[in-house]
């Protein structure tokens, strides 16, 4: 739980407490051993540099998480909608 709230923290830290974060991948199962962290991020607004705020949260969620991989995918009105959003939305878990 207290990963949740570090990963929840770090995106409203980052994208504004608008922001909701989606964890997909398999990492959702935990039974699953290692693997990398899959986020989805999906904000409201507009957003300019996305490339360099996904990259922001996934650095301090990996410093965090002492090294573990972090893929962070965003979602926002200004960006192309990609299929990994639909089975990031269709299997993941909002945290």
């Amino acid at each position: 739980m207290a990963q949740i709230a570090m990963i929840r923290d770090t995106t409203f830290g980052v994208f504004g407490e608008s922001a909701r974060v989606t964890l997909f991948g398999s990492r959702v199962n935990d039974a699953a051993k290692g693997g990398d962290v899959d986020l989805m991020i999906e904000v409201p607004s507009f957003v300019s540099e996305p490339a360099l705020l996904s990259a922001r949260v996934a650095s301090r969620v990996s410093r965090a998480m002492n090294g573990r991989k972090v893929d962070v995918v965003l979602k926002a009105p200004n960006l192309m909608s990609q299929p990994v959003h639909e089975v990031a939305a269709r299997t993941g878990v909002v945290l």
